[in-house]
């Protein structure tokens, strides 16, 4: 009998709850676009607009329950890639770099149409050190996910968790 009263003021609880999402996610929103982010920084790297434009989808659409839709969501996520930049971090004792870093930042425009107090424009960066022996084609590949991985992240984090 105790079984059954947990049982009950169990799925009562969970349903007092409203919208509540294991991921984290606090949103009534069904739908999302993400447009396409072109690269405005000053080094053209090709394809990265296209890489992170998708792993911004997929993170998002892994993540959540929202329906991916080309135009009309209620959330939307639009920007540019602002920044891709090599530069030295440490040096040895020959005064040549030691390590390298990749450094990609996002400006972010984010809307979402059921609460436009929501909206706002910010930038995200993250980075990748590599020894500065190695070439960043060699190094391109697994850089982008690390960097994808975080900037991503901190959005679903910024646009969805109120973080």
């Amino acid at each position: 009998m105790k079984k059954y009263i947990v049982l009950i003021l169990t799925i009562i609880g969970f349903q007092s709850c409203g919208f509540y999402s294991f991921t984290g996610v606090n949103t009534t929103a069904e739908t999302y676009q993400v447009n396409f982010f072109q690269n405005n920084a000053p080094i053209i790297e090709p394809g990265l607009d296209r890489d992170f434009t998708n792993a911004l989808q997929d993170l998002i659409l892994n993540q959540t329950n929202l329906d991916m839709v080309k135009s009309g969501g209620d959330l939307i996520y639009e920007g540019e890639i602002v920044e891709y930049r090599v530069s030295p971090m440490s040096a040895t004792a020959e005064q040549t770099a030691a390590q390298n870093r990749l450094t990609i930042g996002v400006m972010l425009r984010y809307y979402n149409t059921d609460n436009p107090e929501k909206d706002f424009e910010r930038r995200f960066s993250f980075f990748y050190d590599f020894p500065a022996t190695t070439q960043v084609q060699t190094i391109k590949d697994q850089a982008y996910q690390v960097i994808f991985e975080r900037i991503t992240q901190d959005i679903v984090n910024a646009t969805l968790a109120d973080w």
